[in-house]
């Protein structure tokens, strides 16, 4: 069965934007913001469970994410709690945890599960990007993007297609998007 439409489960209009912006001349991509809990576990455990539970509220292909930001001289954190961080803490308190560390290196990492639907597996598509945490620079218009770093320049301070061939989030789009080109070519198992 051809895969023409996928609904991306989030309720973030800026990561909706940049799936967009990468992945819209491949497939369709409807929006459904539901809110799904989340399982303690590793970053895939997490994606994995969060993807089958949308494809069987849904009951058709679904894409979900997940993203961390994760600090070495935290030895990860906040991680998947990166959400949380921002929303209690904000930028100011997310450069206060490294004050006391000469580390300030980080890795963003993205993680999408697609489902073909209710009973399916999801399948696991990551990007990683490494950079260090900085004093906010550039608009703060989108989570994290003002802190995190990437060869000298904020992801905030980015246009949008230089942050989304550089970007986790863009890296494991690529793969994504390599497995539906093989996926409309008829091969699904790949």
């Amino acid at each position: 069965m051809p895969l023409e439409r996928i609904t991306f489960v989030t309720g973030n209009a800026g990561k909706l934007a940049e799936v967009q912006a990468i992945l819209g001349k491949y497939i369709e991509i409807d929006n459904h913001g539901l809110d799904l809990e989340e399982i303690q576990g590793s970053i895939e455990e997490v994606s994995s469970a969060k993807c089958r539970k949308a494809a069987e509220i849904l009951k058709g292909p679904v894409l979900t994410e997940d993203t961390c930001l994760c600090f070495k001289a935290l030895n990860g954190l906040p991680g998947p709690y990166i959400k949380w961080f921002m929303q209690g803490i904000g930028h100011s308190g997310l450069n206060k945890l490294l004050a006391g560390f000469e580390d300030k290196s980080a890795e963003a990492v993205c993680t999408f599960a697609f489902s073909e639907g209710p009973g399916c597996e999801p399948m696991i598509f990551q990007g990683r990007t490494e950079g260090k945490i900085v004093c906010p620079r550039g608009p703060p218009k989108f989570g994290w993007d003002p802190i995190f770093e990437y060869e000298g320049v904020t992801y905030a301070e980015m246009d949008k297609d230089r942050k989304n061939s550089v970007s986790h989030r863009g890296k494991a789009l690529e793969k994504f998007k390599t497995f539906l080109e093989t996926y409309k070519a008829g091969d699904s198992s790949a």
